[in-house]
C-alpha cells in the first residue's frame, strides 16, 4: 500500500516531528559552531547526518527535518568557495541524507529565516526585515526552496520566522511554486498572554494569511519556550490549519558566546495540552533530542 500523505495522515491524528538536528549531532561530537551550524557537515560529514536522522527515526519521528536551516547560496559560497549550482547541490543533499537515515519518515526540507544566513542570532529578533522588501526575501528564499523541492522533500518547513513580512514572502514564493509547506513563527507572549512575533506583530494576523492558500499544510510555532506553546496554538488554530509546536527546551540562547544557558529537553507532561488546543504536528526544536522526542511519541501513542 502507498503511504498516505503527510497531509492525509495529519488529518486522521496527530503526527510526531523530529526534535534538533543540531543538538544531536553535537551530542555525537559533531562540531555545529561555525557559521554554517548543522549545513556545514552536509559537505564535510553527511554521514553524522544520516545518523543523526536514523536516532530521531528510531525513537519514534515520523516527520525528519532537513540539515538546511541554515543553508544558503551564499554562505555555501563564502565557507566553501562553491558557486551558485555546487551550492544547490549540497542543498538537494541535505534531502537524500535524511532519506537514507529515515526512509519510512516524511521528509521537511528547512527552510530557516533570513536572519539564520547571517549566523548572528538575528531571527530571534527578526530586526533584519526593517531593511528588505517582501521582493528581497522571496528572492534570497527562492534557490533553496527550489532545490528542496527538486530534491523530492515531502514538505518545506518555513520555520522560525520572526516577522511577517517574511512570512508574507515565503508564502507567496510558496503558492508561486506550488509546493506544500508549512509556516511556523518563532513567538513570544504579551502581557495579555497572546502569541507574537518576535517584532510584535500577533502571530494570529500573521498565520491567518495562510488561510486560504492550498499548498500550506499546517502553521504553528517553533523554537518558543514550551511556557508559549498554548498561546501559539491558540493563535494557529484560528487559521483553520492544521497546528504544528515544536517548541526549544527553553534554554537562552547566548549568540555572542554561541552556547545555551540552561537544562536541555521538553517536559512530555505538557503535550497532552498543546494536543487539547489543537496542536497535530509535535516535535522538538533546539536541545530537544531523541529520548525527549521518544516520551513525546508515547504521549501521542505512536511509540
Amino acid at each position: 500500500m502507498p503511504r498516505p500523505t503527510l497531509a492525509a495522515a495529519l488529518t486522521a491524528g496527530p503526527v510526531v516531528l523530529d526534535g534538533g538536528l543540531s543538538t544531536e549531532l553535537e551530542a555525537r561530537g559533531s562540531d555545529v559552531s561555525t557559521a554554517l551550524w548543522s549545513a556545514r557537515l552536509l559537505r564535510d560529514d553527511p554521514a553524522a547526518v544520516v545518523a543523526a536522522h536514523a536516532a530521531f527515526a528510531a525513537a519514534g519521528a515520523q516527520v525528519v527535518t532537513t540539515a538546511s536551516y541554515q543553508a544558503s547560496v551564499e554562505g555555501f559560497g563564502t565557507a566553501f568557495g562553491l558557486d551558485r549550482a555546487g551550492a544547490l547541490r549540497l542543498v538537494a543533499r541535505s534531502v537524500e541524507l535524511a532519506r537514507e537515515g529515515a526512509p519510512d519518515a516524511w521528509v521537511a526540507g528547512s527552510v530557516g529565516p533570513y536572519g539564520a544566513a547571517l549566523a548572528d542570532g538575528s531571527e530571534y529578533t527578526g530586526a533584519y526585515v526593517d531593511d528588505l522588501t517582501v521582493r528581497d526575501l522571496r528572492e534570497f528564499h527562492r534557490p533553496r526552496m527550489e532545490a528542496l523541492a527538486g530534491a523530492g522533500a515531502d514538505v518545506l518547513a518555513c520555520e522560525t520566522v520572526p516577522a511577517a513580512r517574511e512570512a508574507e514572502a515565503l508564502l507567496v514564493e510558496a503558492d508561486d511554486l506550488g509546493v506544500p509547506v508549512w509556516l511556523s513563527l518563532t513567538t513570544v507572549r504579551d502581557a495579555a498572554g497572546l502569541a507574537r512575533t518576535r517584532r510584535g506583530e500577533l502571530a494570529a494576523d500573521v498565520l491567518a494569511m495562510a488561510a486560504d492558500l492550498d499548498v500550506v499544510l499546517a502553521v504553528g510555532v517553533n523554537c518558543t519556550d514550551p511556557a508559549g506553546v498554548p498561546a501559539g496554538v491558540a493563535a494557529a488554530a484560528t487559521s483553520g490549519r492544521p497546528v504544528v509546536a515544536y517548541p526549544n527546551s527553553g534554554e537562552g540562547w547566548d549568540a555572542t558566546a554561541r552556547r545555551w544557558t540552561g537544562t536541555p529537553g521538553v517536559d512530555p507532561a505538557a503535550v497532552p495540552g498543546w494536543l487539547a488546543a489543537g496542536a497535530r504536528l509535535v516535535g522538538g526544536c533546539c536541545r530537544v533530542g531523541p529520548a525527549d522526542v521518544r516520551a513525546i511519541a508515547a504521549v501521542l501513542g505512536r511509540a
